[in-house]
């Protein structure tokens, strides 16, 4: 999170924003989150999350497209935390931060089950990617609220942080990651392959109830996109919790392509261009982790394991997992 963001943040911004929740006191707990002010709260018996984060960020109108297409995939049939109406009857409540800013309120109907770790079967796998596929499906045929809505290509300037967060001693990175860009902005964009995705749909994100069922939320960073890149990106962090990356895609894919083909057609040869997007996304968050994080002591395990050799895999173009993706086809 900007500091400042931070900075502006105080108890009289939160008190408004419960005030216009109807959240009392001792309703609210405050959770973990890393983009924005992330609270849990009860009302009217259901179990509900309220976030807060600021126009530095995102604007008003990127926060309505947001919660317009959330409610659409759940009306649509996809398991997504909904976007619920303030007390005002306002799905994004703007608060004035008294410094030429605003804090923008959001508030979601709490995700059913817990985290998935531990919990990954071969059926889950299944289950995952037709969540995935019948969000891309609904994609398809979007349009949102209104025009001011429309969230941001992947390229917009928005995303720009890879050469804001590295520094120049990182100018081959850079580079790939320029070469990377030119490459995919010469790839198609029709319908059947390019819409608004999740691009962040991974375990962290997801939780999955007794049944089995998953439950998708943390819609913050979606944008228009190849659909494979929302494949690419679910398997850029779900293979690192494994041993044998090859063996592991090979397993994940194969049942996650099916699960994924039931909900939503994709051309088979889209799966050459995962390691690509793989690649895109190793270091967009190398930049993030730039960012966070003094890259000579990082005293996060995961960050630093990720960060280990992560420059020279970068440098000269090491796939990041080793494998022949075009081997799927059959399963689309």
């Amino acid at each position: 999170m900007k500091q400042a963001i931070k900075d502006r943040y105080n108890d009289t911004i939160l008190q408004e924003a419960m005030l216009r929740y109807g959240i009392a006191a001792d309703q609210i707990r405050a959770l973990d989150a890393f983009e924005s002010f992330i609270y849990e709260f009860d009302r009217d018996g259901r179990e509900l999350i309220l976030r807060i984060t600021h126009s530095l960020r995102r604007s008003e109108a990127l926060i309505q497209g947001e919660v317009d297409w959330i409610n659409y995939l759940v009306a649509g049939g996809v398991s997504a935390s909904r976007a619920i109406l303030s007390q005002r009857g306002e799905l994004v409540e703007a608060i004035d931060d008294q410094q030429g800013g605003t804090f923008l309120v959001t508030a979601f109907v709490k995700a059913p089950g817990q985290p998935p770790w531990g919990r990954w079967t071969p059926a889950l796998y299944q289950t995952y990617g037709e969540v995935i596929g019948r969000m891309h499906a609904l994609s398809k045929r979007y349009q949102p609220g209104q025009a001011a809505w429309r969230r941001p290509n992947w390229d917009d300037d928005l995303f720009e942080f890879v050469e804001s967060y590295l520094p120049p001693t990182e100018s081959i990175a850079k580079k790939r990651y320029q070469e990377i860009c030119r490459h995919l902005n010469s790839l198609a964009k029709d319908r059947d392959s390019f819409g608004l995705i999740h691009q962040d749909a991974h375990g962290s994100n997801l939780f999955v109830d007794e049944t089995g069922r998953i439950t998708l939320f943390d819609f913050d960073e979606c944008v228009y996109s190849w659909f494979v890149n929302d494949i690419a990106i679910v398997l850029f962090y779900i293979v690192q919790s494994a041993e044998d990356w090859p063996a592991f895609t090979q397993e994940f894919m194969t049942h996650f392509l099916q699960g994924y083909g039931r909900a939503c057609p994709l051309d088979p040869a889209w799966l050459k261009e995962i390691p690509t997007f793989l690649k895109l996304r190793e270091i967009e968050l190398y930049a993030v982790i730039h960012r966070d994080f003094d890259v000579a002591q990082i005293d996060d395990a995961w960050c630093a394991r990720y960060m280990r050799d992560r420059k020279a895999k970068i440098e000269q173009e090491v796939p990041f997992i080793d494998f022949d993706f075009e081997s799927l086809s059959g399963l689309l």
